[in-house]
């Protein structure tokens, strides 16, 4: 974790069909930060899991859904106490709907804006908020299908020009959708007492169709937080192009089972890279690193990051990409178990991911095995980077 202790404790609430990157990405980036953070669900016990939604924005005059990764709680909803926390998150998605209309989870949502502590709250959760009587007189924005109910709930609602807009009044911080992120998870640390010493940092990760949904996001979007300058690009593409993403999850099966995951924009011109100009290159998993491992280009630019000494950070089947490069021999590092082979046959010392959460630093190098483990992953990229979160 960014710090040896813990400082902060926030709570998020969870319910099935909440969408997958509103519970994930603040999840784990609050985790790399420092910050325990306790993970409920009425009705469910520490160990159960959510079942999460993808909501994209397709074209079509409401957005579509399909099924995301299954989130595992970590705390037991009726064994908490509101007081032992200093701040709550509240995802959207389809979750709130049902959990506005839960007495319990409304007397937890009072409890916190009764005592002033920060609640950030995006997309579809400021539902939650409207019906425990949390936004009278405050100025909010959310998912624009939300502001009439935030209206007759006395809110002043403010339109978002786009979906990455937010606001905050007081302790309440609000998000019209994930695309709000960046600025919403800085805003919250800053409100739970946060401070970040080492941002402006320019980071490149190297993207290909059906890398990992949360492989890409959830760094991508951790990074922007605290105030990084991360581009995203991928091979025959440009700015403002999309990659298609992959949920790869752990469902009971002899190996992850896949299914279609979120669209991630592309920020810059991969043809226009100057290497020279990054600090560090995070390398998602999924699919893509098949084949990107082919790509003579892709492997000019990770040499350059690793005969440079700038750190690199890649995770899952991302090494793959690092043994086409040739440039894991002699290197300590893991991966997905799978391609134990890869790193094997390319000269590294194999470092066995168990838990499949352990991620490893060896000098500029950070390697991972899986989603699981972003928080060490992001975590170990920041104190690479010189990045700290200080309570």
């Amino acid at each position: 974790m960014a710090n040896s202790k813990v400082k902060r404790r926030v709570l998020l609430l969870c319910g099935d069909y909440m969408e997958d990157y509103e519970a994930m990405v603040p999840f784990q980036a609050l985790l790399a930060y420092g910050v325990a953070v306790d993970a409920v669900c009425p009705g469910k016990k520490a160990g159960d899991v959510c079942r999460t939604a993808v909501q994209e924005f397709s074209g079509h005059q409401t957005y579509s859904e399909s099924r995301g990764h299954n989130f595992s709680l970590n705390a037991t909803f009726d064994e908490i106490e509101a007081g032992n926390y200093d701040g709550l998150v509240i995802p959207g998605g389809r979750a709130p709907e049902y959990l506005a209309v839960n007495e319990s989870v409304l007397d937890l949502v009072r409890k916190f804006s009764n005592s002033a502590k920060p609640i950030a709250s995006i997309c579809h959760g400021q539902l939650i908020l409207a019906a425990a009587d949390s936004v009278k007189g405050r100025k909010c924005t959310a998912y624009p299908s939300v502001g009439p109910v935030l209206v007759a709930a006395g809110a002043h609602w403010v339109e978002p020009e786009s979906m990455s807009a937010f606001v905050v009044d007081g302790n309440i911080i609000t998000g019209a959708s994930y695309r709000a992120h960046p600025e919403f998870i800085r805003l919250f640390v800053k409100a739970i007492g946060g401070t970040v010493t080492g941002s402006g940092q320019r980071i490149l990760f190297l993207c290909g169709d059906y890398m990992e949904d949360y492989e890409v996001t959830v760094p991508f979007q951790s990074l922007q937080a605290l105030e990084c300058h991360v581009d995203a690009v991928c091979p025959k593409k440009k700015a403002g192009d999309t990659c298609p993403t992959a949920i790869h999850d752990f469902e009971g099966d002899q190996t992850y089972s896949e299914k279609p995951g979120h669209t991630f924009n592309l920020t810059a011109n991969f043809e226009d890279i100057d290497a020279s100009s990054y600090d560090a290159l995070v390398i998602p998993g999924g699919r893509a690193p098949e084949y990107l491992a082919l790509n003579p280009k892709v492997i000019a630019l990770v040499k350059e990051f690793m005969e440079s000494r700038k750190p690199v950070a890649s995770i899952c089947h991302g090494q793959q990409i690092l043994s086409a490069a040739g440039v894991l021999k002699g290197k300590k590092c893991t991966a997905y178990p799978a391609v134990k082979l890869n790193v094997v046959l390319s000269g590294a010392t194999w470092l066995e991911p168990d838990p499949i959460d352990r991620c490893f630093t060896d000098g500029n190098l950070v390697t991972g095995a899986a989603w699981p483990g972003h928080p060490e992953f992001i975590s170990q990229l920041m104190a690479l980077l010189g990045i700290k979160v200080q309570f």
